[in-house]
């Protein structure tokens, strides 16, 4: 009986102690782990999307390219409504939107 009223005074005592921490150090917590993922997460994404912005605008006639769906080919025409025809094999040609491009397989990118 004796341990039980020891155990129940430590878990009453448990109970009553003050919390320690304030609303600040919170917000702080908060903030630091928004800048975090800032830093690592949005920041890098937004310089990939500038990057593969200013490749879809410097396309050309004789790049070698690739889709989002996995298809190689070479830049045969640059329309100016946003559209590329692709030579994906001799005497096959197709149209495609410039946001589908991806990469750049160029003999100039290769070195």
């Amino acid at each position: 009986m004796n341990y039980l009223a020891i155990f129940l005074q430590a878990a009453e005592g448990a109970a009553q102690a003050p919390k320690g921490g304030s609303g600040l150090s919170f917000f702080l917590m908060l903030a630091l782990i928004m800048v975090v993922m800032w830093l690592f997460m949005v920041r890098p994404q937004q310089k990939r999307q500038k990057e593969l912005n200013q490749f879809r605008d410097a396309l050309k006639k004789g790049d070698k390219v690739v889709t989002v769906g996995g298809i190689y080919g070479t830049v045969n025409e640059v329309k100016g409504n946003g559209k590329v025809v692709l030579e994906i094999d001799d005497n096959v040609k197709i149209t495609v939107d410039k946001a589908s491009l991806v990469k750049d397989f160029s003999e100039a990118q290769q070195q």
